[in-house]
């Protein structure tokens, strides 16, 4: 299903320490903020708007290049402006469509998640995740301690789900003399009914220093990681050059091949997509189809580069191994590296190439051919 998302960034987070507000705070190497675009984006969001603070805009587009596109807007004074903020950016949008509005500060968000509150609102106004409260609850009032009743208790959580048209009449009716404490709230005001979706006890938010102690435990087991192996081999034939990993080098002959023939990019494009289990290069890529013929071969390697991206992935190191007694690779390994860093969008000290012959033995041996092997590795949301 088609929805839109809006995730809300633009508080101080005072309660979790003095610094950077806990939106942009590193967990597991990532701002906070960046693991639920990475998860919205894989469950399919579009567009994800993310309102930040006023004075926050360059800290959140330096945090989250390279990552899932999202649209950035200024939030207000209160969490419900902000979420206002981000329903202006959505003003196109119709009344019908689903809205996910999102606390950045609950960072560990998964497509189940998402694809469970998406199915629980079918045709009501709204749906929230949510968990019963299972701790006996204690309120003191003039010096009495009384034990409320936990019965039809529940702990509300985000992601929250509604049509946009439903949520845009609870704000255009709230009277903002009172603070609305989520979303739900505001629905809930004009009848609007809301479904609840069995929540998960890993969607806490991050309020206190010591829940950032708690996610970083968690966050090693919060990310899966995948490898996958690519191999691939082209024959020599007449010619003055040859593309090897995004590289031209003056040579004798040139690799035969329906597009360019860069083994070295065949071989990688194939490695990331075994990681993400997408099958490999001639489903996407058929040879069959004359518009691929004489093609560059960085537009493969960069089409499997952005389904990682789209699945909230990132690649973590690649290594390419080249066959041939021919041409010399050292003196273009350096360049080869910085290509091949600049289609994945990571960094060089991400990415390695290296040579080898085969003593004379076999078809690359015989200098029949050249062949190229590559291992990549890569992280997805669980």
């Amino acid at each position: 299903m088609s929805f839109s998302a809006i995730v809300v960034a633009a508080g101080s987070g005072l309660r979790a320490g003095a610094g950077v507000p806990k939106a942009w705070r590193k967990l597991g190497g990532r701002a906070v903020a960046q693991w639920s675009i990475e998860a919205l984006a894989a469950a399919g969001a579009d567009p994800i708007i993310v309102v930040v603070a006023d004075d926050m805009h360059a800290t959140a587009e330096a945090a989250l290049e390279g990552g899932p596109p999202v649209a950035l807007v200024t939030g207000g004074a209160t969490r419900a402006h902000s979420v206002q903020s981000g329903l202006a950016a959505l003003r196109h949008a119709p009344d019908s469509r689903t809205v996910l509005i999102h606390d950045a500060a609950r960072p560990f968000l998964s497509t189940g998640h998402v694809a469970r509150l998406i199915e629980g609102l079918g045709t009501r106004a709204g749906a929230i995740l949510a968990l019963p409260v299972a701790d006996t609850l204690k309120r003191q009032d003039a010096g009495n301690l009384e034990t409320p009743s936990r019965d039809g208790l529940w702990r509300a959580q985000t992601p929250q789900a509604f049509t946009l048209g439903a949520l845009r009449r609870g704000y255009a009716a709230w009277d903002f003399t009172a603070e609305p404490t989520d979303d739900a709230q505001v629905v809930s005001s004009i009848d609007g009914e809301v479904a609840l979706v069995p929540g998960d006890p890993l969607l806490f938010k991050l309020t206190y220093p010591e829940d950032f102690l708690m996610a970083e435990q968690l966050a090693g087991g919060a990310r899966q990681v995948r490898t996958g192996l690519g191999y691939d081999a082209h024959r020599w034939g007449p010619g003055d050059g040859v593309w090897l990993c995004g590289v031209r080098i003056d040579h004798d002959q040139t690799l035969i091949g329906h597009s360019d023939a860069d083994a070295g990019l065949h071989a990688l494009t194939d490695a990331l997509l075994g990681a993400l289990g997408a099958g490999d290069i001639g489903e996407h890529f058929p040879p069959s189809d004359p518009q691929w013929r004489g093609a560059s071969s960085d537009r493969f390697l960069a089409h499997a580069t952005d389904l990682i991206r789209a699945r909230g992935g990132q690649i973590t190191n690649v290594d390419v191994t080249l066959i041939c007694e021919r041409p010399k690779i050292r003196p273009h390994r350096d360049a080869m590296r910085a290509r091949l860093a600049e289609i994945l969008a990571v960094r060089e000290d991400q990415v390695s190439v290296k040579a080898t012959t085969t003593e004379g033995m076999g078809f690359t041996g015989r200098e029949e051919g050249l062949a190229a092997q590559a291992i990549a590795t890569i992280e997805l949301p669980r």
